[in-house]
């Protein structure tokens, strides 16, 4: 008779202050997502749509982006003459755009004279007028705008960057509560077990989405903060003042072909930084080098087949924008922003001489600065393709799913005209490490620091006038 295998040990039962510091930490789950949920969604739809903007846009407007090739493209110089003809009168140039997919119409940027810009659109074989569209009020630029401020401006940006770090606590939380499933199952937490009660479904989906997600989410707010409106200005100073991110002012300088330098009053307006030019798009390190300026030409500056004549001499053709001089002693600037960060490239140019008077390039970052320029092009699905447009969109989408999860749990599990959250335990539990990780957080991001403290003093309160002190079922 073989012999009887031994029962496996019974499961033992959690601690009390194992299962304190769990209701604590579904409590602050609980917190963190309801504030997220909304914003987390408005991120996932508006960032899986901007991801795909390379193919969303040909579709949107396919009689000004796209022609068909005839023969040899006209100069650019006589593209921008026939654009000035077709532009809104008292329009003024600002940006001419590189790219030689043959495919692609030549667009031209004009500032209106009542404010805004419009896009104008020719086709390079024939230099016939295409149409026009307006830079602001295009579908895409109003997909980025929602994703970074909710169309709101200064305040929407502060309210988007405060939710995307309490996305860091949702996910830090739920991780936690996660981890004893893990050590008890192995490799099949990540996957849904099987279902029980009425909410069971859901939970284990929402479980299982969390688990597989976790680090790509991460991986999205950190790279998508240093271009916030308050931390991310704070950080790049600080970077910078450590010499870890933009290149230092007079770095990528050409000494030897510059001209002499306006002086004066005229020095003085002409000193601004990259951010102040009318670019769509730029790389995060030379946000705020300083564009230099240059002695105002006695002669006819150079024309546009010169410049970008210029600009293919340095082996770069595609990816750039190239921005106009703004006044006299004003120098030409071309932008360079491909999916390869190491091609990253900002030349400032002598519209007099054709001399290039800064150059920076990708090797004159920090370190802190190339990290972040491979970040943002992962982030926006530009690096290797539409690999990576599909891995961001199902991050995305799959942290849009855990919102609606939740949501549907949530409103499953709260009674009627209560908040439902899940009860306060007994005892508090130390969780010394948690209030250490939290405090560095709140130390790291400021913003972040004060409402939770301001959410920390509200649950005490909560919890000393007698609130619920006995968690319900997830």
């Amino acid at each position: 008779m073989p012999p009887i295998a031994p029962r496996p040990a019974p499961r033992p039962a959690p601690t009390a202050s194992a299962d304190a510091s769990y209701r604590m930490l579904w409590r602050w789950h609980f917190y963190a997502g309801l504030f997220v949920m909304p914003f987390l969604i408005v991120l996932a739809v508006t960032g899986t749509l901007y991801c795909f903007q390379p193919q969303i846009e040909p579709l949107l407007y396919p009689h000004l982006l796209k022609v068909e090739p005839s023969g040899d493209r006209l100069p650019p110089q006589r593209l921008l003459d026939r654009a000035r003809v077709a532009a809104p009168a008292g329009a003024t140039v600002t940006n001419y755009t590189l790219n030689t997919d043959p495919r692609a119409s030549a667009e031209f940027v004009f500032r209106l004279p009542a404010g805004g810009s419009d896009s104008v659109y020719l086709n390079p074989y024939t230099g016939a007028y295409l149409g026009s569209l307006s830079v602001e009020d295009r579908l895409m630029k109003q997909v980025r705008m929602l994703h970074r401020a909710l169309l709101v401006g200064k305040p929407g940006e502060l309210l988007m960057e405060l939710a995307a770090c309490w996305v860091l606590v949702m996910i830090a939380t739920g991780l936690a509560m996660w981890w004893p499933r893990l050590r008890q199952r192995g490799a099949r937490a990540f996957v849904p077990g099987p279902a029980t009660g009425s909410r069971g479904g859901w939970k284990e989906i929402h479980l299982a989405l969390g688990a597989w997600l976790a680090v790509g989410a991460v991986a999205f707010i950190l790279s998508g903060l240093p271009w916030t409106g308050s931390w991310g200005k704070q950080f790049k100073a600080l970077a910078t003042a450590a010499n870890l991110g933009r290149p230092a002012d007079g770095q990528g300088d050409m000494h030897a072909h510059a001209a002499p330098p306006a002086s004066g009053a005229d020095h003085m307006k002409h000193h601004h930084t990259m951010e102040s030019l009318p670019l769509a798009d730029m790389p995060w390190a030379v946000g705020l080098t300083t564009v230099p300026s240059v002695a105002p030409a006695k002669t006819a500056p150079l024309t546009l087949d010169q410049i970008v004549a210029v600009v293919a001499a340095q082996d770069i053709t595609t990816g750039c924008q190239v921005v106009f001089p703004k006044a006299p002693g004003g120098v030409y600037t071309a932008s360079c922003f491909p999916a390869d960060p190491r091609g990253e490239r900002t030349l400032h140019i002598d519209p007099a001489s054709g001399q290039v008077v800064k150059d920076l390039r990708f090797a004159d970052y920090g370190p802190v600065a190339q990290a972040i320029s491979y970040g943002t092009s992962l982030h926006m699905g530009r690096y290797f393709g539409l690999a990576n447009q599909l891995i961001c969109a199902a991050i995305s989408l799959g942290l849009m799913a855990m919102a609606v999860t939740g949501l549907v749990m949530w409103i499953q599990r709260k009674p009627a005209r209560k908040l439902g959250a899940p009860g306060h335990p007994a005892a508090l539990p130390p969780m010394r490490a948690w209030a250490i990780g939290l405090g560095l957080l709140g130390a790291v991001f400021p913003m972040m620091g004060v409402t939770l403290l301001l959410v920390w003093l509200l649950d005490r309160r909560i919890a000393g006038a007698g609130g619920v002190r006995t968690a319900p079922t997830v």
